[in-house]
C-alpha cells in the first residue's frame, strides 16, 4: 500500500530538483543569448565569435530549451496553484 507521507515527500523532492533544472536551464539560456549578442556585435566588427556555429545550435540546442523554460514558467504557475489550494 501507498504511504501519503512518503509519497509527499517524494513529490516535494520532485519539484525540488525539477525547479534546480529549471534554474540551470535559464542560466543556460541567458549564457546563450549572451554568446549571441556578443557575437553579432563582434561580426559587425569583422571578428568572428562564433555567430555561424550559435546559428548552427539554435535547432538543436537553443530553442528546445527556450521551450523549456517556457514550458517550465507554465507548469510551475499550474503546480503552485494546485498547492497554494490544498493549503
Amino acid at each position: 500500500m501507498l504511504d501519503l507521507v512518503s509519497s509527499g515527500e517524494t513529490m516535494v523532492k520532485f519539484y525540488y530538483w525539477l525547479n534546480k533544472l529549471l534554474l540551470l536551464d535559464v542560466f543556460l539560456v541567458f549564457g546563450f543569448f549572451g554568446w549571441f549578442v556578443v557575437a553579432a556585435i563582434a561580426q559587425n566588427s569583422g571578428l568572428d565569435l562564433g555567430l555561424g556555429l550559435w546559428q548552427q545550435l539554435w535547432m538543436p540546442v537553443i530553442q528546445p530549451a527556450l521551450g523549456l523554460v517556457m514550458l517550465g514558467a507554465i507548469m510551475s504557475g499550474v503546480v503552485s496553484r494546485f498547492v497554494n489550494k490544498k493549503v
